[in-house]
């Protein structure tokens, strides 16, 4: 592959990344979240599965404890998380989303799932699946974070 092919490539994939990341933003907005940030949705993809340490989201975010930390308390004083004792740390806080922070995920999962129709629309049921199997081997786990 050419170099300017290889940068075509690239530029279509973080065009890409980054419509999908504002399209979601511009939806969770629309469905009553305005009050967030793109990067609240990337922690909320850590948090939502059971919680995370502000260690882990930290690790998950690509930033320091103390940024994670700015954030956590952002999401807290905004009713979308709150912090538990952790089960398996005594010294540690788990970082849960409440009720809002859960509702607003699935907005995001809404938001997430018409884009994907749009773009299956383009390429096709077949073609969305190629696209989605090609882009997990080429990053089977990430990260999946912002750009900061």
């Amino acid at each position: 592959m050419q170099n300017s092919d290889a940068m075509a490539l690239s530029a279509a994939l973080l065009a890409a990344a980054g419509d999908l990341t504002q399209r979601i933003h511009e939806g969770v907005a629309a469905r009553g979240f305005a009050d967030l940030r793109p990067a609240h949705g990337f922690a909320f993809a850590r948090l939502a599965p059971g919680g995370a340490s502000v260690t882990e989201l930290a690790a998950h975010l690509g930033v320091t404890k103390q940024a994670a930390s700015q954030l956590v308390d952002e999401v807290v004083r905004k009713g979308y998380a709150e912090r538990r004792p952790h089960p398996g740390d005594a010294r540690a806080r788990l970082v849960v989303l409440t009720e809002r922070g859960r509702a607003c995920t699935r907005a995001a999962e809404e938001v997430a799932a018409e884009v994907v129709g749009e773009w299956a629309e383009l390429l096709g049921e077949q073609g969305l699946y190629v696209l989605r199997d090609a882009l997990a081997r080429i990053a089977p786990y990430g990260p999946v974070r912002p750009a900061w």
